[in-house]
């Protein structure tokens, strides 16, 4: 049995040192080795980013991180454990930081605009991890692929929700009232259409050009909100042009249709 002495200025473990200044370094310790553990992941992003995951080895990825070897095998047994936990990491920082964004915020319209700038914020940090998100999505193998997927869907039903409490709700704007039907489908859809937005962005943002995150956000926000609104007046003119353009057969993308030739040999 372990027996430890309590008086009123500290506890004292059996090796005679203050426990608490032992709790105090030990905790100091775990705070810098996840420190070190981010740099890692962030300068292993930027490396990946750069050569793909798969034209990275462990020692070149050691080497971009800055460590030796043996060291960087100190925090990851593999090449496969790095991009999981780079990945997993990730989505839940963006989940978590998204929730703790959206937590005293009321309006669906209001909580959609900070769920954009909470997105462009982190992507503008962390250009090469979400690089990486986009593209090495399939690289692990299934089962912590799935892991991932669930951590993803997580995410993304954040912004599910908002989506559908703006297309039930409107944005009070006239002839911008909510429906009273709401199709799944449609949920879905402009849901992935809203991270179609998100996740390029990466590709094209450069802040000397096109401001800073929220300038991008505002304009994401716009787009998304103006095509949410389910009595927006524009949607009567886009079942218009629907109607039109699905009456048309739109030319093949390469080379000649018969009825094309067949129509300039008549001119000619």
């Amino acid at each position: 049995m372990i027996k430890a002495s309590v008086s009123a200025s500290t506890v004292t473990a059996p090796s005679g040192e203050p426990a608490i200044n032992r709790s105090s370094a030990e905790r100091s310790r775990l705070l810098r080795r996840e420190a070190q553990r981010a740099e890692i992941l962030e300068a292993a992003a930027q490396a990946i980013a750069e050569h793909g995951y798969h034209g990275m080895t462990m020692r070149g990825l050691a080497r971009a991180t800055g460590k030796g070897l043996a060291s960087f095998y100190n925090y990851f047994s593999s090449k496969e454990d790095l991009l999981f936990s780079l990945q997993s990491d990730a989505f839940e920082t963006m989940a978590n930081s998204a929730k703790a964004a959206l937590e005293n915020v009321q309006e669906p319209v209001d909580q959609l605009y900070i769920f954009v700038l909470n997105y462009l914020r982190y992507a503008a940090e962390h250009k090469s991890v979400i690089r990486v998100l986009v593209h090495e999505a399939s690289a692990l193998p299934a089962g912590r692929r799935k892991t991932v997927r669930l951590l993803k869907e997580g995410y993304f039903n954040i912004c599910r929700d908002i989506v559908a409490a703006i297309l039930t709700a409107g944005c009070k704007s006239p002839g911008a009232e909510g429906s009273a039907i709401l199709d799944p489908a449609e949920v879905e859809r402009v849901t992935y259409s809203v991270f179609g937005m998100l996740n390029w962005s990466y590709g094209w943002y450069d802040p000397k050009q096109h401001g800073t995150p929220q300038d991008v956000a505002r304009s994401i926000h716009s787009l998304a909100i103006c095509g949410l609104v389910a009595q927006c007046p524009n949607r009567l003119a886009q079942g218009n042009l629907q109607r039109y353009l699905g009456a048309i057969t739109p030319p093949p993308l390469i080379g000649k249709s018969d009825h094309g030739e067949a129509n300039i040999s008549k001119r000619n």
